[in-house]
Order: structure tokens, then C-alpha cells, then sequence
């Protein structure tokens, strides 16, 4: 800026000593000069004491009004001036003349000679002096303004922990067990003996304390602190057998009162994000209010607040959320909690009424999955339109289902709820869809965590969802017992799509997560299906919130291993606890029925992903090579780089341009408990020792081809005549004939008896662009049932709403045996039986 100022120019204030006294009284101190003093120091272009530099003010006035001190000539005129004090002039003159003394900040006159001062400054931030006033705002002259100085602190008060030192303990829960202990055991009713009054007990009728309770279906309230006349602290309980995941609450309150302005603060919170941090409010549910008027849960509080506390452990800290509510009556019972319950009772109830329905109970089938750790039910549901030939039930492709695999996510089961609804409705499209897939629905993966209210694991501590790859089917066998049941179903027929319902509770709207495919074939037809469901429900579902990495973190997931074990389209779909940022439902609260009506929009878009008609599919395909296209282009534009995508750009791996799932609800795995580790070291012991069987013969027409080859093979080696060994030999290389008979009315039925399992990792046939013939067929055949746009694209539509085609009869069974291939008996005919709907019973 200023480099032509140089640092050791022999020039003192004290050049012009007549004009000393005359400016004394005339200058000021300069407020640039003084700028450019540490301007200068700053950038280490000045380093001398301040007044060798010449002042300003003093010299712009000297220069000004004292014309007979301009000096003129140059260094060869400096021997003819004996005078010093003249000398010195001609020397400062000659010094700022000089082209080794160029600056822009140096004014000059119109014969291009340099006046010995700055110009103003231009385009700078404006310097004031420390000691000096500041100067006041400026108005324009039609405001009035007061003279009073307004001023705010910016502290905004937060609820102090107070804790039980200071507090009265109004509830708390007797021996919790906690990381360090294991589950045991299990009984309906729990804890043996009588129940213990925790809440403290009135004293009167004009005595207001709150009494809590939380020792109930899916409950979680550990303690509870009265600290002031209308203020609670509230602690929640951990996961049973472990020392964290709080975040699920669902407590009782009951001796309310109406006037009253009542504070709650849940002091032991984990999680550094929260919804409650963008508007989310807690639920709160008057009974007297469900009783009169018919009301149910709402969102209540005000003055909601998310922030960390200073009274953690030291290991991990600890966050607050308080806020403030007004009951609407007196004396009544409310309920809080952190979203709409769904609880284990409620889902048997549900399936109750699906068994006894008659319609519904003849194409879904409720079955037992397992029992869990403690002994509970888990159900899997089954549910198919019986199929008119077994060559039609055998070409239906599976799609399987789940949720509740952690139990405080529970608009995982309100999603499931909305699916059920439609898929056992007599919607024509409903019915399509039975026609078309066999459902494997698990509707609650975890009972033991839904019903002791935890928020993340089992009765094991562990997180089920980092344990699909267990090998210990006693201590999970939830998870155990349904990848199993995949595998078979893998076995028998392709399946379509898994998809695993969860909560998510720091981002809103509603999400999934997939898996990139690696085989080029099918490139990207991972996310058709999500931006499907984006289109079909643009208010409530974010397709840029989708993600499709897997990290090394979620190899236990389900929808990792399941993508493993070869299905294409797996993915984990994630609900809000809030609400959504989207359309019409922008800025609002999930309800209850919003997370149904997504349940609907699965079975829409499942319709839409296997429409013969394929314009959808390809449509949504073009758009996401552009997106994908785009986010290639801002990731080299933000390295700087340029690069050409009209070439092989398909070639970039998808897991270098997505961004990790780091920021879902995701938790790392603990590992195996320590009473566990033994038994696994066990089981990997003997599955390394255990010796390689050889692979058994999926099906009896394979063991009776291998009879008859073996056969044939002890003739060769019998025989003693050469020919005969030629026939044989040439007999060998052929495909075996030996259920080629014309005359036997099971040929048909062996030949198509099982369609071919398709590993779709490498299958010939995509899964969702090619449906196999007879979907294509059955398709076809319902083509007219619905006629109904899903989302605004030139293309015919995929059913009409002709409901004039038979239904199934309510008392009709279907046709299914047991087996699907010929028992073969010694000396008897070939017995032709067909495949069954239930394939597997399980205990």
C-alpha cells in the first residue's frame, strides 16, 4: 500500500523551527497519520520511533500557507545551498521527486511535482481513537427519537439443575438394572409381590404435587424431582442392561391443576441434536379430555428448550429439555410423551381383528416367527391372493417388510399400520398387489423393548439392528430367526424388496436409506424406488435426504446384510419425530395419519416400480443420471478441477461422490455382552472344526437325475464290451431323459415346478425392468382394475378402476399342498404335489 514511504528518511519535526510556535496552536492530532503509523508497523514496512515519521498536519499546513518554502532543483543543485536547514529541504524534495519513491498515496500537482502528503483515505473501514466519543446515530429529520439509551443483555436464562439435594424426590424406580447385569428371566406381570407406592403421598386435598407413574406398557420415567411449587426434574431410564439411550419418555401425571404454569425438564438426555432445537414440541394426552370430547394425543408446551448441562459423569455429557405446559383441567390423569405410542398390546389387538376377519383371513396368514429373549410372540404375516395355478403361485416375486427393531421408534409401527391397512383393504389396487407378491410382513421385530419402554435394544443391551450377521440365535433371535427366514425365501422365490421402518430424530420429513449397486448393468436402479415414493408423496418424503453408503459401521444392519445376501432394492426407511419442510405439510407435525397414509403410498409406489409399462421407470432413470451428473460437477468444481462427462462418467464410484450416513440415528455396536463372548468364541470353534459336508441336493429331481447317472455309470464299468461302453458313454453326455414321458400327466408341472432363483447380484433378468412372464401375465390380466395418474409424466395409464373382476370367495381355500416336487416311490407312480403358500413353519 504505502512500500514508497521509506523507513529512514532524515526528517524531523523539527525542520521548520519557525513555524513550531505557529502550529502549535493550530494542529490536531490526525487520525490517518495515526492509522497509517500501525498500517505501516503491521506490515513491517516502518519500524522507527513514531516521530520520525514527518507529521501531516504539520507539513500539509507549512506546504499550504508558506509558498516560499517550496523547494525545487535536485541533488546536483545541493552544493550551492550552504545553509543546512535548506540542504535538508532539498533532500526531503529530491526524496519524494524520486522514482525509487513511488507511492499511490502521495499527492500531486499538475506539473507532476509530489506534495509531501497523503492522500484522504478512500474505500477504508472507518478508525477511531479509543479515548475519543463515539459518534451517535444519525436520523433523518422527520423521526422523533427519545433521549434514553436503550440497552439488552444477551444472556438468556435457562432452568438451573437443581437435583435432589435441593429437590423433594416425589418418584423413583426401585433396583433398575443397568450395564454390568443380564437378563435372566421373564414372567407376565413381572416382579413378583405387591406393588410399591413410589409417588409420594398427599397430604391433603389442597396439597398440588404431581404424582408420576411410568411402570407401565412401553413407560419410561426413572425419577422424577419436585424442585419448585410447579417445576419438575425429570431423569429417564436407560435402556434395560446398559448405561444410555434416554431418549424415549412416556409417563402418567395425575392431581393437575388447571391455573397452574407448570415447567418440566428432562435432565439426562444424550444426544447433542434435537428436533426440539427446530419447534418440535413433546405429546401430551388429558384423559378427561379423550372421555368428553373425544381427544386424543397433541402437541402441547411452550418455552421449549434443548441445551447441554454441566452435571454429566465426566464420560459423556448430559443435555436438558424443558419446557412448559398448562393442563386443561383439574384433578385429571395426563400423559407425556416423546411421540404417539404404539405398544405390544396394540399390535396383538390388531392382529386379533385381522384373524377373525373372515375376508382377510383367507389371504393373510399369521404365524410365529420366534419367541424373543423373554418369551413374546414375534409374528409374521403372510399375505397373498391365492393364485389359480401353481405355476402362477410360484412365479410371484416376494417383497419383505419390517419395523420396530428399536422399540422407541414408534412411528415405525404407525407407517406399518397405514401399510396394513391398504394391503388388507378390498382396494382394487390392493388386490393387484396380492396377485402379483407374496408379503412377508414382521410388524414388531423387537416386543421386549417396546414393552419395558426402551429406546434402542433388547433385554440383551444390544442394539438388534448392528447384529443381523449373528451366529447366537439364543440370545437374538429376532433378528436371527428373520434372516433365516429371508434366506429360505431367497430359496424359493426372488425377492423384490426389503425395507426395515424406522424414526429418525434429528432430520425431518421421511427418508431412506439404500445400498449403491456395484453391478454397472443395473446402475443406479437402487433409487428408482425412492424417487418414486418422492414423487407419489411430494409433502411428506425427501428424496435429497436419501442416502445410499454403506459404511463399515452398518455392515450389521439390515438392510446391509440383506443387500449382501443379493437383494437389490433394500433399504431402511426413516420416519421424523418431527414433521416436514415440504409442500403442503410444510412446517407441521407428523400425525398419526400422516404416517399411515405413507404406508399407502409403499403399496402405490410398489405398483408404479413394476408397471409393465415401463415409462416411469426409464423417466425416473434419466433424471437421476442428471442429478448424479450434477453432484459429479459440483464435486470437481469445489476440488478445482475440471472434468468431461460425456465419456465414461458412469465409471465414478457412487461411494466417492455421496457424502456418509454419519449424520442418521445411528448407534456404533458394543460388541457382545460379556456372558456372550464365550459362548460365540464356542460356536466359531466349531464351525471352523466342523467338517466341509458335502453340499446337499436342493431338490428330489436332482437326486433322482444323480441315481440315474450313477446307475448308468455302474452299467459302464460292468460291461466287458467296447460298444456297449461307447453307447453308455455317449449316453452320459446327453441331458438326461429320465422324466421325459409323454404319457405322464406330470411333465408339465416338473418342467415349471420351480422357478429359477435369480441371485440379483448377477441374474440375466433385471428384477424390475423385466418382471417374469407370468407377472407380466397376471399384470396384464388386471391391467384394467385401476386407472389412476401417480405422478405427472406422459404415459398410459397402468389400471383402470373396473372392480367388476371376480374376488376371491370368502369360504374359497387355496389349493396347496405341502411339497412342490414329485415324491418318487419305489415300484409306484410319480406323485405330482404343489407348492404351498406357507412354506416353512417355524416354532
Amino acid at each position: 500500500m504505502c512500500r514508497g514511504l521509506v523507513v529512514s528518511v532524515p526528517y524531523r519535526s523539527n525542520m521548520f523551527p519557525a513555524l513550531e510556535t505557529e502550529l502549535k496552536q493550530e494542529t490536531l492530532p490526525d487520525p490517518y497519520e495515526d492509522f497509517m503509523y500501525h498500517h505501516l508497523q503491521y506490515y513491517g514496512y516502518f519500524k522507527a520511533e513514531r516521530d520520525s515519521l514527518p507529521d501531516s498536519a504539520t507539513h500539509q499546513y507549512a506546504w499550504k500557507n508558506n509558498p516560499r518554502l517550496v523547494l525545487n532543483g535536485s541533488f546536483g543543485e545541493r552544493d550551492l545551498i550552504p545553509d543546512p536547514l535548506q540542504r535538508k529541504k532539498l533532500l526531503y524534495s529530491s526524496m519524494l521527486t524520486s522514482h525509487l519513491l513511488k507511492s499511490r498515496q502521495l499527492l500531486h500537482n499538475e506539473f507532476g511535482e509530489a506534495n509531501p502528503r497523503l492522500r484522504e483515505p478512500r474505500d477504508l473501514f472507518g478508525f477511531f481513537s479509543g479515548s475519543a466519543p463515539l459518534q451517535a446515530p444519525r436520523w433523518p429529520i422527520e423521526c422523533e427519537v427519545i433521549k434514553e439509551n436503550i440497552r439488552h443483555i444477551g444472556n438468556e436464562k435457562l432452568p438451573e439443575i437443581v437435583g435432589e439435594e435441593k429437590g423433594t424426590v416425589v418418584y423413583q424406580l426401585d433396583s433398575v438394572p443397568t450395564e454390568g447385569s443380564c437378563f435372566s428371566s421373564s414372567r407376565v406381570g413381572g416382579k413378583r409381590g405387591d406393588i410399591k407406592e413410589l409417588a409420594v403421598t398427599l397430604q391433603g386435598p389442597d396439597d398440588n404435587t404431581l404424582l408420576f407413574e411410568s411402570r407401565f406398557e412401553s413407560g419410561n420415567l426413572h425419577k422424577a424431582v419436585r424442585v419448585d411449587t410447579y417445576e419438575y426434574e425429570l431423569t429417564l431410564r436407560t435402556d434395560l442392561y446398559t448405561n444410555k439411550h434416554t431418549q424415549w419418555f412416556y409417563f402418567r401425571v395425575q392431581n393437575t391443576r388447571k391455573d397452574a404454569t407448570y415447567r418440566f425438564t428432562i435432565v439426562n438426555l444424550l444426544k447433542p441434536k434435537s428436533l426440539y432445537t427446530l419447534g418440535m414440541k413433546p405429546l401430551m394426552y388429558s384423559q378427561l379430555d379423550a372421555d368428553t370430547h373425544n381427544l386424543g394425543w397433541r402437541r402441547e408446551g411452550k418455552e421449549i428448550k434443548y441445551y447441554k448441562n454441566h452435571m454429566g459423569d465426566g464420560l459423556q455429557p448430559f443435555y436438558c429439555l424443558t419446557w412448559t405446559v398448562q393442563f386443561p383441567h383439574d384433578q385429571d390423569t395426563c400423559f407425556f410423551a416423546h411421540f404417539y405410542p404404539y405398544t405390544y398390546t396394540d399390535l396383538q389387538c390388531y392382529l386379533l381383528a385381522v384373524a377373525n376377519n373372515p375376508v382377510q383371513s383367507q389371504f393373510c396368514k399369521l404365524r410365529t416367527l420366534c419367541r424373543s429373549l423373554a418369551g413374546n410372540t414375534v409374528y409374521l404375516l403372510t399375505i397373498t391372493n391365492p393364485s389359480q395355478t401353481p405355476q402362477e403361485a410360484a412365479a410371484k416375486k416376494a417383497v419383505v417388510l419390517s419395523a420396530r427393531v428399536h422399540p422407541g421408534e414408534s412411528n415405525g409401527s404407525w407407517v406399518m399400520k397405514g401399510f396394513l391397512d391398504f394391503i388388507l383393504s378390498n382396494s382394487p389396487d390392493a388386490a393387484l398387489l396380492r396377485d402379483i407378491f407374496v408379503f412377508k410382513v414382521v410388524p414388531m421385530l423387537n416386543p421386549d423393548g417396546v414393552i419395558v419402554g426402551n429406546y434402542r435394544c433388547s433385554l440383551a443391551g444390544r442394539d438388534l439392528n448392528r447384529h443381523y450377521k449373528t451366529i447366537l440365535k439364543e440370545s437374538f433371535p429376532c433378528v436371527w430367526y428373520t434372516r433365516n427366514m429371508i434366506q429360505r425365501l431367497l430359496e424359493e422365490r426372488e425377492v423384490l424388496l426389503y425395507c426395515d421402518f424406522h424414526g429418525h430424530s434429528r432430520k425431518n420429513n421421511i427418508f431412506l436409506y439404500g445400498c449403491n449397486n456395484n453391478d454397472r448393468k443395473y446402475w443406479l436402479h437402487e433409487r428408482v424406488f425412492p424417487l418414486m415414493l418422492s414423487k407419489n408423496a411430494p409433502d411428506k418424503f425427501s428424496f435429497p435426504s436419501c442416502n445410499f453408503k454403506i459404511q463399515k459401521c452398518k455392515e450389521g444392519t439390515g438392510r446391509v446384510v440383506m443387500w449382501r445376501m443379493g437383494i437389490v432394492n433394500s433399504y431402511t426407511l426413516e420416519s421424523t419425530f418431527g414433521g416436514s419442510t415440504l409442500g403442503s405439510k410444510r412446517y407441521t407435525h407428523f400425525t398419526t395419519e400422516d404416517l399411515k397414509s405413507l404406508g399407502y403410498h409403499v403399496c402405490d409406489t410398489l405398483l408404479d416400480f413394476c408397471d409393465p409399462d415401463q415409462t416411469k421407470f426409464t423417466q425416473c432413470l434419466a433424471e437421476l443420471k442428471e442429478l448424479l451428473q450434477q453432484e459429479i460437477h459440483k464435486k470437481f468444481s469445489a476440488l478445482g478441477q475440471d472434468m468431461d462427462l460425456e465419456g465414461s462418467w458412469n465409471d465414478i464410484s457412487l461411494s466417492d461422490i455421496e457424502s456418509s450416513t454419519s449424520g442418521s440415528d445411528s448407534s456404533l455396536s458394543d460388541g457382545l455382552p460379556v456372558h456372550l463372548l464365550s459362548i460365540a468364541h464356542e460356536l466359531n470353534q466349531k464351525k471352523m472344526y466342523k467338517k466341509k459336508k458335502k453340499k446337499p441336493l436342493q431338490t428330489r429331481k436332482q437326486r433322482n437325475e444323480q441315481y440315474q447317472k450313477n446307475n448308468m455309470i455302474w452299467e459302464f464299468k460292468s460291461t466287458e464290451y467296447a460298444p456297449e461302453r461307447a453307447e453308455i458313454a455317449s449316453t452320459l453326455q446327453k441331458q438326461p431323459t429320465f422324466f421325459k414321458n409323454s404319457g405322464n400327466t406330470s411333465s408339465s408341472t416338473i418342467k415349471n415346478e420351480k422357478p429359477r432363483m435369480n441371485k440379483l447380484n448377477g441374474r440375466d433378468k433385471g428384477t424390475s425392468l423385466d418382471p417374469p412372464k407370468m407377472t407380466t401375465s397376471i399384470l396384464t390380466k388386471n391391467k384394467e382394475r385401476m386407472q389412476k395418474p401417480r405422478f405427472t409424466i406422459s404415459c398410459p395409464p397402468k389400471r383402470s378402476t373396473n372392480t367388476s373382476q371376480e374376488q376371491p370367495a370368502p369360504d374359497m381355500k387355496p389349493n396347496w399342498s405341502r411339497n412342490t416336487f414329485p415324491a418318487t416311490h419305489r415300484g409306484g407312480a410319480n406323485v405330482v404335489s404343489y407348492p404351498s403358500l406357507h412354506i416353512y413353519t417355524y416354532p
